[in-house]
């Protein structure tokens, strides 16, 4: 059975970083997109970063562009989220998610709609203060 599993989160002040990572199990695919999703309270959930496993591609949304890194070690089919000069905006709990058979190629943008990923983690809680 497919499982991911994120871990990482927690409180840091504003300028400060935190790594997530988001660990995949019991499955076998030939490609397949992560993504990173966020909910901050009140508002409606939004994608982060992906990477696409197949050619190592990745997109980034513009709130986190040249702050967050996304990465992937391979031997241990885990997925990670660098994120740097954190802000309090960034509160929110992360997600990571994955998507069968996506592959990043053109229109990279598109790695974000939910509807592709058919298997979510439990969430990790991310809180930055001022």
């Amino acid at each position: 059975q497919l499982q991911l599993v994120e871990s990482g989160g927690g409180l840091v002040q504003s300028g400060g970083s935190l790594r997530l990572s988001c660990a995949a199990s019991g499955f076998t695919l030939d490609y397949y997109t992560i993504g990173w999703f966020r909910q901050a309270p009140g508002k409606e959930r939004e994608g982060v970063s992906c990477f696409s496993i197949s050619n190592g591609k990745t997109y980034y949304a513009d709130s986190v562009k040249g702050r967050f890194n996304i990465s992937r070690d391979n031997r241990k089919n885990t997925v990670y989220l660098q994120m740097d000069s954190l802000k309090p905006e960034d509160t929110a709990l992360y997600y990571c998610a994955l998507a069968p058979r996506l592959e990043i190629t053109t229109h990279e943008a598109m790695c974000v709609v939910e509807g592709w990923y058919d298997y979510w983690g439990q969430g990790t809680q991310v809180t930055v203060s001022s």
